[in-house]
């Protein structure tokens, strides 16, 4: 389990700022931002101690596959992938929410419903649900975009331009451009026989002031996808469906006594369980793109990170 990437701590040609979230560490170099996607679990908010192998690289190239296919909808931050774990793109100064949408009630939507509340982020939940029913039509419930260590927290739209954090101008675009990648989303999973559940969307402008879609999409740590076959048969006999997401790895920490609360102490990772977690994220990718992961080589793993960006950003 050695080889993984935890902390990293380069010093690139040009390089003027770091900043680490929870799972990617993002280097300032001159104009663009190296985007290092470190193999760090995040869940409930918070990192666990252990790290799990090749996940960086999975949801590093899965987001690179998404962008690519959905560029001709809105435009994206990347310039290149000079490693399987990297992304470089252009410095962008980032919207201060997150555009989560839903297809489906599940997850925190669920949660919600279940208590009793019928609005979640300002819209209103039709009655007669049940958990994982699809919704009459997609629903954007964004959340405010948290420092390191803190929580996300819902907030309504009206809330948002009420407080001045996005121009009506640019969230009435966020909205467009979220609806249409989950839209191109939907059909790229449906293509791979997955029901694309809900997923995040971060947005960025440019420079020039062009809003782009900056960090991953469509990846299993932004996304939760459904398996399509045999889903309507599971909901009508009000059993849990099959899904390809990290939410796997959420519920194995509620069944043993952790969801980031305060006192809860996170569970062994054992050496088991990691492998288990790769293998998960290994299957995921593989749904996901139709395409057999390809483990790269993670005996110097941060020599060959370093060798790599450094050729692409001085070429």
């Amino acid at each position: 389990m050695s080889n993984t990437i935890n902390d990293t701590n380069f010093n690139f040609p040009g390089q003027t700022a770091i900043y680490k979230g929870k799972v990617r560490e993002v280097y300032t170099v001159n104009e663009k931002l190296v985007m290092i996607a470190s193999d760090r679990l995040s869940a409930f908010d918070v990192i666990m101690p252990k790290q799990i192998p090749y996940k960086g690289q999975i949801l590093n190239q899965i987001a690179a596959k998404m962008l690519e296919a959905t560029k001709d909808i809105c435009p994206n931050w990347v310039l290149g992938t000079p490693d399987p774990n990297v992304t470089v793109g252009y410095a962008c100064e980032p919207f201060k929410v997150e555009m989560v949408v839903r297809g489906y009630c599940t997850g925190h939507a669920w949660r919600t419903y279940a208590s009793g509340e019928r609005v979640l982020c300002g819209i209103t939940m039709p009655e007669g649900l049940k958990e994982n029913d699809k919704f009459p039509n997609p629903i954007i419930t964004p959340t405010t975009k948290a420092d390191l260590g803190d929580h996300d927290e819902d907030i309504s739209r009206e809330e948002i331009l009420a407080k001045g954090i996005v121009s009506q101008e640019d969230y009435e675009q966020l909205e467009a451009y979220t609806l249409a990648l989950f839209k191109k989303g939907t059909e790229l999973a449906a293509d791979r026989g997955l029901i694309l559940v809900d997923t995040k969307y971060e947005f960025g402008k440019t420079a020039d002031g062009k809003i782009v879609v900056i960090d991953e999409i469509h990846t299993p740590d932004s996304s939760r996808y459904f398996y399509a076959e045999g889903y309507q048969e599971r909901q009508n006999k009000g059993e849990a469906q099959k899904q390809l997401s990290k939410e796997f790895v959420r519920q194995w920490l509620i069944e043993n006594g952790f969801q980031g609360k305060e006192g809860q102490q996170i569970p062994e990772l054992t050496d088991e369980k990691i492998e288990e977690i790769s293998n998960r994220y290994i299957e995921l990718y593989e749904q996901i793109t139709g395409e057999t992961f390809v483990k790269a080589d993670i005996s110097n793993v941060l020599d060959r990170i370093n060798k790599n960006v450094t050729e692409f950003l001085t070429k």
